[in-house]
């Protein structure tokens, strides 16, 4: 907006961890106001509902304020709602009285406003949170310990008090958001979605309740505990399935799809086209992937035995490095590893920062995906995946390698300005991402792996008429991982009620929790999360996805994943700010010690590190993650992912114009296309285009300089390019 260059002044040196999202940096760098206000939103996070666009919503609502009360004392910078009109919601501003500029301490003043407008849009935003009496008081103690008074509660900014503007901002900011189309005013209750189909009972065997196997269904779980811990009497309804109505941040009108279903209007984003359904009309090809997508995902978890002695190489010089996605399903057969799990990823060869390889970690398989499960679920005390990628941000903006170069580009900025534009980037990022993905998952309303995969085995077989249970609604037989039960089987049962039905080689559930052997016939010790369940051939009408028993699986559509989307967003941006897709050093590490960090179930078995090279590597291993905790076929992964380097990468774009104030400086088109002004058509106008220009002066005739199209590169022609001289060619 406007005012006076930034006196950098430090107030925190901050070494915290924080739980299961640390990364594992030594961290000793400099914080600021804006990352002690963040840290304590996470926390409010943890004792809340687990809503990731909920909660992406207020990362980004949170970071808006910061960022409007930073802008509006700099003379470059363009607040986001603060004098616009965003959405329909205009927030009036005036700007800080000329007079009273003078007498402020500028970095002093910011610090002071920050401060009160995430206060104000925290105590706003948790206050029907479960965890309220907790998140407010640390809300308070923060405020207080910076020395702040919060019965200050004036909107009045015009004498110069930052208190009064932070309050303004974020009472514009509340405003704002009680109209964007989140429904906040009614606690952000669906207005017309109805499911589909009936709700699946996942304590009784089967699926015999459901109508449509490509829809989502609604899951009866007593007890259920939602990813932050929280207990519900019944399972919730779809979450947000009309998110696609909520005003965004950099998506654009032209991305936007007005869908109709069930006479229903449904805003998409993005929209990446329909999933891969199953029966009735649907083609041979497209039916037979269905099947082949959901059966992966109990083959994967066929994985999760520790003690099978599958060994894999959990280093960057072995995993990550993804060179491209496919384009199409069909193509997916060579980007997943069927059977074996993992992706087409590379690894690295060398550690740019050390220039030595990386060193090898040969871990089990069976720790390696339980890990991931649980590490990118979020753990117990979930963040949601959004919050996680702000509590990564945090951990790489403590490394001591960390450099504040903006994009890697010029001088370092100071700790407040770095923090103030990463926030709202990312904030602006997954929200978008919030967005997008859940405009998918409301339209296309796609089924669950424990919904498709039950009833699958519910129908038969569909691999050949010639053998028992046959069905072309059936699953797919694997020799090995997916087979028939006979006669002489286990689990045929003792009348051989069982005989026929379709059993699984996979994880077997958490009934089974307490009583695993590991094949050596050593018992495996007992800890406070219990003991393992192992991996067996068990009836498919039982199975379960790698997930707490009390909480099974989220409570809204498949297509597409969410944490693809909001990972590849965030690794986008991380990327884009840094100026480097590595993690400072080369990698990002986080430790699992042997027996102390599933949940779930006991485990590891032995000390695990993950380990990431790049930002991208992190955000596909959360994709990975989704598939072998059986949560996501892979049909929602990689479209997923597309979308979100879209919503990364323009959300960077769109934050940088704001950050330089070109937001507000576009150019125009030229009378022969392109970008007005620019006459060499290199992207920008400079002095070659005046000279160029001049050069040509007099001309008579069509010519690219003749911006007034006279047919004469005269006076006029160099007062227009003048004019838009410098300005930015969007």
């Amino acid at each position: 907006m406007l005012f006076r260059p930034i006196l950098t002044q430090l107030l925190f040196v901050s070494g915290c961890l924080f739980g299961i999202t640390s990364i594992g940096f030594a961290q000793e760098a400099e914080h600021d106001v804006a990352y002690e206000w963040i840290e304590v939103q996470l926390k409010g996070i943890r004792v809340d509902f687990a809503r990731p666009p909920i909660h992406a919503r207020n990362l980004y609502h949170v970071s808006l304020a910061m960022y409007d009360a930073w802008a509006a004392y700099d003379d470059l910078a363009e607040p986001i709602l603060l004098g616009h009109t965003l959405g329909g919601y205009t927030a009036e501003f005036d700007g800080i009285p000329d007079n009273i500029l003078p007498f402020l301490d500028i970095p002093i003043a910011r610090r002071e406003a920050i401060s009160y407008a995430a206060y104000r849009v925290l105590s706003h935003r948790y206050a029907n949170s479960p965890g309220v009496v907790t998140a407010q008081a640390r809300f308070d103690s923060l405020l207080t310990t910076l020395g702040y008074d919060p019965s200050l509660t004036s909107t009045n900014y015009a004498f110069g008090s930052p208190a009064a503007l932070g309050n303004y901002i974020a009472e514009q900011v509340i405003a704002y958001g009680m109209q964007d189309g989140a429904n906040e005013a009614f606690n952000y209750t669906n207005t017309y979605y109805e499911p589909h189909n009936d709700q699946l009972v996942v304590d009784d065997p089967g699926n015999p309740t459901l109508s449509d196997p490509n829809r989502w269904q609604p899951l009866a779980i007593n007890g259920f505990i939602d990813q932050s811990g929280q207990v519900l009497e019944s399972a919730p309804p779809f979450q947000s399935p009309e998110w696609g109505w909520v005003q965004p941040f950099a998506l654009q009108n032209d991305q936007l799809t007005m869908n109709e279903r069930d006479g229903e209007l449904w805003p998409t984003y993005l929209d990446p086209g329909p999933p891969i359904y199953t029966g009735g009309d649907i083609s041979f090809e497209e039916d037979s992937m269905f099947k082949h997508h959901f059966a992966m995902v109990s083959i994967w978890q066929s994985q999760h035995d520790p003690f099978n002695g599958v060994m894999i190489d959990a280093s960057p010089a072995s995993i990550g490095n993804v060179q491209s996605f496919p384009d199409s399903f069909s193509d997916y057969g060579n980007f997943y590893n069927y059977f074996e799990g993992g992706d087409s990823g590379i690894g690295h060869d060398i550690n740019p920062f050390t220039n030595l390889p990386y060193e090898e970690q040969l871990v089990p398989l069976g720790d390696y995906a339980r890990i991931l499960a649980e590490f990118w679920a979020d753990g117990p005390d979930s963040e949601t995946p959004p919050g996680h990628w702000f509590s990564i941000l945090n951990e790489v903006m403590s490394h001591p390698s960390f450099t504040r170069d903006w994009m890697g580009e010029g001088d370092e900025l100071d700790p407040l300005e770095y923090e103030i534009k990463a926030y709202v980037t990312l904030g602006g990022a997954v929200h978008d991402a919030a967005i997008a993905a859940w405009s998918v998952k409301g339209f296309y309303d796609y089924t669950r792996p424990i919904s498709a995969i039950r009833y699958m085995a519910d129908q038969g077989q569909s691999t050949s008429p010639s053998l028992p249970s046959y069905s072309p609604n059936g699953i797919p037989l694997y020799p090995g991982f997916i087979e028939l039960v006979d006669d002489t089987d286990p689990l045929a049962g003792d009348g051989g009620e069982n005989i026929g039905k379709i059993k699984l080689f996979t994880w077997q559930g958490p009934d089974y929790i307490n009583t695993y052997e590991a094949e050596n016939g050593l018992d495996i010790p007992i800890n406070v999360a219990g003991n393992i369940a192992g991996v067996d051939w068990i009836l498919a009408e039982n199975w379960w996805p790698y997930q707490r028993p009390s909480f099974v699986t989220p409570p809204f559509a498949g297509y597409v994943s969410g944490h693809s989307t909001f990972s590849r967003s965030a690794a986008e941006v991380l990327t884009c700010i840094t100026g480097d897709p590595y993690f400072p050093g080369g990698m990002g590490e986080f430790h699992c010690p042997q027996n102390d960090f599933l949940v779930f179930e006991i485990g590891p078995s032995m000390d695990v590190t993950l380990q990431w090279a790049t930002y991208y590597d992190a955000s596909d291993q959360c994709s990975l993650s989704r598939i072998w905790g059986g949560i996501h076929p892979v049909t929602d992964d990689i479209r997923g992912r597309i979308m979100g380097i879209v919503c990364g990468t323009q959300a960077c774009d769109l934050a940088n114009s704001h950050f330089d104030g070109s937001i507000n400086n576009t150019c125009g088109i030229g009378p022969y296309g392109g970008c007005l002004g620019d006459i060499d058509a290199d992207g920008s106008q400079t002095v070659e285009d005046v000279l160029f220009m001049l050069a040509n002066f007099g001309h008579i005739g069509p010519h690219p300089a003749d911006l007034d199209v006279d047919d004469l590169v005269g006076t006029t022609d160099l007062l227009i390019l003048l004019g838009v001289f410098g300005c930015t060619c969007l």
